[in-house]
């Protein structure tokens, strides 16, 4: 890659390095410059630029970002579309994360231009959670350095997965001494059952006996007849030997005694032990609080059927420091910290119009390839990463209803639709979640968009690096449709008339993102009759 100062005039097809704002000349970084983009620079009076053009053997940061993405990915993953050098790993359901700390080491240790951040091997996480994010710093790699990447990704197995949690039949231990209330048990199982429903499983039995290492075998087997697993052991007294009434009882009941204690605080008391293929657990004191200890670790292994290992236990202990101090200002209390996650972007189909250019027919009930016009944007919405699709209706609702009958989208009726565009956006907002982080306004009659574009909108998406509104373009031509923020949605409820948001982004240029789109798709709407003759030539 050659990176450095360059007339303007030699510099079509080179990358942009740093954003100009010259008069009307409004160019971010990253913008592969065009033809059209040369001509506005050379009567902006902009003789030079800060760019890089990419050699033979040089991969696009956003080709390598997605290619080692892919590699790394194990099962439970999904990979957004890569951008500005950066693609991001989803989990696509809650459970465990499995990282091999190793490779990433390796990766990230063969040079400067590759990066990988994850978190953290073993941390629980949700749906939608991030989980890793792979950064290409310049704009391109060597095909040679991204092969080596790819190789130490795959050579052994998925380098990132999630386990996802699965239901199981939990049995309970709670063992008892002269004087002890009733009601420590009864808090103690109200703590762990919040414990195994966060991740899917319940308490199936529990068997309160005398701390007696006679009772606790027979609690012990009578369980396991039922088909609990794990079975979980609340000891009245802490355990304080391998010879001590809970392990003696495990064994007695035909158990191994695998490991006692763990380099956790709180937490340092737990019992690991197995029957069979049961892992049998003596529960720490601490356990019977709702912050987090040494046992969350291994229970939350075990709900993911990871296996648990004496090995596992006794490497805990870098991290395994949770006691409250007054250095870590937040009180751990057993709940899931807040994390990055996928963003929330609803697809908006405005579907309302009455087709005056077409002279007649609603164009959106035309037929294009054997189906309604209008199905072609909400199919490709259905299949691309928005979290939910809605369809605005309004001229000939019924037709329309009919055309998207068996498709899984919210319809809003437009009752005021002949009064222009905007009423018809309005009653879109008003259809969509208030948890959503932003919205994609899509045209129905742009049936050429396909979810590759949509996914790569959502993808640029990052409020906290200033995109805020991401405009799809090709050969430097803005089109639709436009990846709006929510924090614009009440600008767009007060619009008036037959228009719609397009202003808007020239009042708000220091929020946009120009994405640029692999065709001309996002520039072909179908308005008139003779545009719709030539898209079916197409």
């Amino acid at each position: 890659m050659i990176f450095g100062q360059m007339l303007a005039a030699e510099a079509e097809g080179a990358i942009l390095a740093h954003s100009i704002h010259v008069g009307e000349v409004h160019f971010r970084k990253g913008r592969v410059l065009s033809a059209a983009d040369i001509e506005t620079l050379t009567q902006a009076d902009i003789l030079k630029i800060v760019g890089a053009r990419l050699e033979a053997g040089d991969v696009p940061e956003d080709e390598a970002a997605a290619a080692l993405a892919d590699a790394l990915a194990g099962s439970g993953i999904k990979r957004a579309e890569a951008f500005t050098g950066r693609a991001n790993l989803y989990a696509e359901v809650a459970g465990l994360v499995t990282i091999d700390r190793a490779r990433v080491n390796r990766i990230n240790l063969l040079g400067e231009a590759i990066t990988i951040a994850t978190l953290a091997p073993f941390e629980r996480v949700e749906a939608r959670q991030m989980l890793a994010t792979i950064k290409i710093i310049p704009y391109a790699v060597k095909q040679a350095h991204l092969d080596h990447a790819i190789e130490i990704a795959r050579e052994a197995g998925p380098l990132i997965s999630t386990r996802p949690f699965t239901p199981h039949k939990v049995g309970l231990v709670a063992t008892t001494l002269p004087g002890m209330k009733a009601s420590i048990h009864d808090k103690s199982r109200k703590v762990l059952e919040a414990r195994l429903e966060a991740m899917g499983s319940r308490i199936a039995r529990e068997i309160r006996c005398h701390h007696d290492e006679a009772e606790v075998t027979t609690a012990i087997r009578d369980l396991l007849d039922e088909g609990c697993s794990p079975v979980l052991i609340f000891g009245a007294s802490a355990t304080s030997d391998r010879a001590d009434v809970v392990p003696a009882g495990i064994a007695r009941a035909g158990g191994d005694v695998l490991h006692f204690g763990m380099p956790v605080d709180p937490g340092n008391l737990m019992l690991l032990a197995r029957h069979g293929k049961v892992p049998v657990i003596g529960l720490p004191g601490c356990a019977r609080s709702p912050a987090l200890n040494g046992f969350d670790f291994v229970l939350a292994r075990l709900l993911a059927d990871l296996p648990v290992t004496p090995g596992d236990v006794m490497q805990m202990g870098v991290g395994g420091l949770l006691k409250e101090i007054r250095t870590r200002p937040q009180p751990r209390d057993g709940t899931q910290a807040t994390s990055a996650s996928a963003p929330r972007i609803a697809a908006l189909i405005l579907a309302g119009g009455r087709s005056s250019r077409m002279q007649g027919p609603n164009k959106l009930l035309a037929e294009i390839d054997g189906q309604p016009m209008v199905t072609h944007m909400v199919k490709a919405a259905l299949d691309s990463q928005a979290s939910g699709v809605f369809v605005v209706t309004g001229h000939q609702a019924d037709k329309m209803r009919d055309a998207l009958g068996g498709l899984t989208v919210t319809l809003a009726h437009n009752p005021d639709y002949a009064d222009g565009l905007s009423t018809s956006l309005k009653a879109g907002l008003a259809a969509l979640p208030e948890d959503i982080d932003g919205v994609i306004i899509c045209l129905a009659d742009m049936p050429s968009i396909t979810p590759a574009h949509l996914n790569r909108l959502i993808a640029a998406f990052d409020p906290e690096e200033g995109r805020n509104v991401c405009v799809p373009t090709f050969e430097g031509k803005r089109g639709n449709p436009v990846l709006w923020g929510a924090s614009f949605l009440d600008e767009m409820r007060d619009l008036k008339g037959d228009v719609g948001a397009k202003h808007l982004i020239g009042l708000h240029e220091e929020d946009v993102v120009e994405v640029p789109m692999p065709d001309d798709a996002p520039l072909r709407d179908i308005d008139t009759a003779e545009a719709l003759a030539d898209h079916r030539k197409r």
